[in-house]
Parts: structure tokens; sequence; C-alpha cells
């Protein structure tokens, strides 16, 4: 069964702030100027929207995005967000299960695959990878281990604390960076955050594998 926020969407944005401060908004919001203007836009796993708000401050018009969100109450909250002149179109599904035959020019997973186990984010990799143009800009924010004993015990009292409210399947953080690596995507721009804790990467889709 998919991991559902709907029990947390009241405290999320609170919580993420006490626990790491504004590193989780900066580390999204620093891919924000890798958007081209006037393109169509995937996001997967948008959480309670505030994203968005972001995005109409560096293009106040012309977007049109597709935000997939699997929790009801998170998607609530992102449909009462200021959007501008951008057009939103909200799915509440897992992205598993949107439509095929839309591809766009830019996809942003902002802490979508530390949720997953790796054989699921394999899955749901390829299906991304699928729906993005060639030489799209694929945008992701994540975690990622750094042997630091802090940071070791910080993530698994992540996972084990939304494995019990949210019904996370992860147990523990899968290989995010190897998955792109597979696909043959160029890194054009990186930057960590939160102690290299959060890594910020924008990439270039170079192949069709």
């Amino acid at each position: 069964m998919a991991a559902n926020y709907d029990n947390s969407a009241w405290f999320y944005d609170r919580l993420s702030r006490l626990v790491y401060g504004k590193a989780l908004v900066r580390s999204q919001v620093y891919l924000l100027k890798h958007i081209p203007a006037n393109s169509n836009i995937l996001i997967a796993g948008g959480g309670t929207g505030w994203i968005l708000e972001e995005m109409r401050k560096v293009h106040p018009s012309g977007l049109s995005i597709t935000y997939v969100e699997i929790s009801a109450n998170m998607m609530a909250l992102s449909k009462k967000r200021n959007i501008g002149g951008n057009k939103v179109t909200f799915i509440n599904e897992p992205v598993e299960n949107i439509e095929a035959g839309t591809v766009y020019d830019l996809v942003f997973t902002p802490f979508l695959f530390d949720n997953f186990t790796q054989a699921t984010l394999q899955q749901v990799f390829a299906l991304i990878h699928s729906r993005l143009k060639p030489n799209g800009i694929w945008l992701n924010t994540d975690f990622r281990p750094t042997g630091k004993w802090w940071h070791t015990f910080l993530l698994k009292s992540m996972i084990i604390f939304f494995r019990l409210i949210c019904g996370i399947e992860a147990k523990k953080l899968p290989d995010i960076e190897r998955q792109f690596a597979q696909h043959q995507y160029q890194v054009i721009d990186q930057k960590s955050f939160f102690g290299e804790f959060i890594l910020s990467t924008a990439y270039r889709k170079l192949s069709e594998l």
C-alpha cells in the first residue's frame, strides 16, 4: 500500500522547520531558477503546495503544472495557494497512476524517493523518466547518506516516524543518485544543504534508456 501523508498534513511543514530550519525550503527553492518560461511541468509529491507560490515568484504566469499528491489533506492545502497566472492541474493520486501520453519539459521530485524501497524507486523512476522529453530537466531534492552519526540517527528516526504515522515502505534510504547515473542524466547544477545531508540537483535527460 502506498504511503499517505494525510495524518501529517496539519503539522508537516511546522515539523520540518522545527527539525531542519529553512533547509528543506531553501534546497527546493534553489532549483527553481532552472525552470524555463512557459514550460509544461510535472511535480510529483508536492506536499502542502507552498512550492507553487515560490514558482509564481519566478514565473508569475505561463507555466502549465501537473501537481500530483497522494494525500487528500495535503492536496486541499495545495489548492488554497496563490498560483498567479500559472495553470495547475491537481491530481490526488500516486504518481504511478497518472495517465500515459503527456510528456513534460521539466519534472520536479521534492523528497519523493526517500519513501520507497529500492525496487519501488526503480519502478517509479522509470515511469517518470518516460514522461520527460529528451533534453528535459529533472529537478530532484532529497536526503543522502553522509556517514555522519547524527545524520544517520536523524534519518533512522525520521523513517521510523513516517513508517508509523504515514505508512511509508522504506526502511532505509534507497540509492537515488544511482538511478540518474544508470539512465545517463547529466548533472547541470548541484548544491548540498544542512551539513550536506540534503542534496539538490538539476539534471538534463540525455538518452532514451
